[in-house]
């Protein structure tokens, strides 16, 4: 299997800090803004979004986690014995400007999952996705409004994002499975 680096952790800070400042911008300002991030690398995504923009806005900002096993509508096929995490949204989303983050987009399943659950906990005024890498190929009518890096991927690569939270190191990989 050959592996590709696609960004390295500097690389990754960076695409974070653009990301940031785009969702400022396109948003004007930062009023009724909330972020969810898909776990479990997408939450993580979240949190560090927050803080760059905290860092620029000098306000805090409500960010929550959500775990989407049981919305798939793939879990009989790749998640036989589903584990399924806790879904954290400790603040209310009515009305407010959704920010939705992901670490890969590539079929658009996980977006519509997620898409599904965030509507039961209320209407938003609306919601923005945000990526850190999209893949392309996909399988549902769905793109996101920010993107970390957009990348040309064959259909039998995988993407493997790397957080140090949960992996050790920040980087994201290309795989090429043979």
């Amino acid at each position: 299997m050959k592996e590709k680096q696609i960004l390295n952790e500097v690389e990754i800070k960076r695409a974070l800090m653009r990301l940031a400042h785009e969702i400022i911008e396109k948003n004007k300002g930062i009023e009724n803004l909330v972020f969810i991030g898909i776990k479990t690398r997408g939450d993580i995504i979240a949190k560090r979004l927050v803080k760059e923009i905290q860092a620029i806005e000098k306000i805090s900002l409500p960010v929550g986690a959500l775990d989407i096993t049981f919305y798939r509508d793939d879990i009989d096929g790749k998640f036989p014995k589903p584990s399924a995490q806790q879904t954290e949204i400790s603040f209310d989303i009515r009305d407010k400007k959704v920010i939705l983050v992901d670490d890969v987009l590539y079929t658009g399943r996980s977006i519509r999952a997620a898409l599904d659950e965030i509507i039961d906990f209320g209407r938003p005024k609306y919601l923005q996705l945000a990526v850190l890498i999209d893949r392309g190929h996909r399988e549902l009518p769905i793109q996101a409004d920010y993107i970390g890096k957009s990348i040309q991927t064959s259909i039998k690569e995988e993407v493997v994002v790397n957080l140090k939270e949960i992996d050790g190191n920040d980087k994201v990989i290309l795989k090429a499975n043979e």
